[in-house]
């Protein structure tokens, strides 16, 4: 069935203006952004396809490019054009939140950004969340790409960048490819090099987040820093 072959008060778009975004499924939400399915395939069926196929609407947003235009049905650039901008705009508010309030007075908030930028990709990168005297974000950026080791980030590049942004704070994020979170004895020897490095131009290390699509680990909240 059709977005047009429903009864009037049933189609998402109606709905959502009459009864507010809340009252839609997260299908509905997707079939309005989709607005059309395929041959043999309606617009509900590719909606719901998409949410079940990657654990729900958080595992679709965290899903890149590549992994959308292997979606049949998503082949075409517009559709993966519109659903990459919905992630985007939800990094940018997720920022701009953080950068407006003290970081830690929502540790979620911190993972879900984390996750919206490293949890579904490929290779392991490490990124570190620059945060001034209240804690409140700075900028995000990613440093390095490729198997984390002690030998693979240098300390004196965070260093350098730490000084160069005025951060008083940091926290450490990289991403498990694998799926697992679970911090590896090289991760936890990474972390204590950078807080060493960081503590002597009196840059504390908040935390090291580790990200995998639909998990993340606070090695803070572990003890483990």
């Amino acid at each position: 069935m059709t977005l047009l072959e429903l009864p009037l008060d049933a189609r998402p778009r109606e709905k959502l203006l009459t009864r507010g975004p809340a009252a839609l499924s997260d299908t509905e939400l997707l079939a309005l952004l989709l607005r059309t399915g395929m041959a043999g395939k309606g617009v509900f069926a590719l909606a719901q396809e998409l949410v079940d196929g990657f654990g729900g609407v958080a595992g679709l947003l965290h899903a890149g490019a590549d992994e959308l235009k292997r979606i049949k049905g998503l082949g075409g650039p517009a559709k993966r054009a519109e659903l990459l901008a919905v992630l985007e705009l939800a990094r940018r508010a997720m920022a701009q939140q953080l950068r407006a309030r003290e970081v830690f007075s929502s540790p979620d908030a911190v993972k879900h950004y984390l996750q919206l930028h490293l949890a579904r990709q490929v290779h392991e990168l490490f990124a570190v969340m620059f945060l001034d005297a209240q804690n409140r974000l700075i900028q995000m950026e990613v440093m390095f790409r490729g198997t984390l080791t002690q030998t693979s980030v240098y300390p004196r590049e965070v260093v350098v960048r730490a000084l160069k942004l005025d951060a008083a704070a940091v926290v450490l994020a990289h991403n498990h490819p694998s799926g697992t979170v679970l911090p590896s004895r090289a991760d936890e020897a990474l972390t204590q090099t950078l807080k060493s490095a960081l503590a002597l131009v009196d840059v504390r290390v908040l935390d090291h987040v580790i990200v995998a699509p639909g998990e993340a680990l606070s090695m803070a909240q572990r003890g483990l820093l």
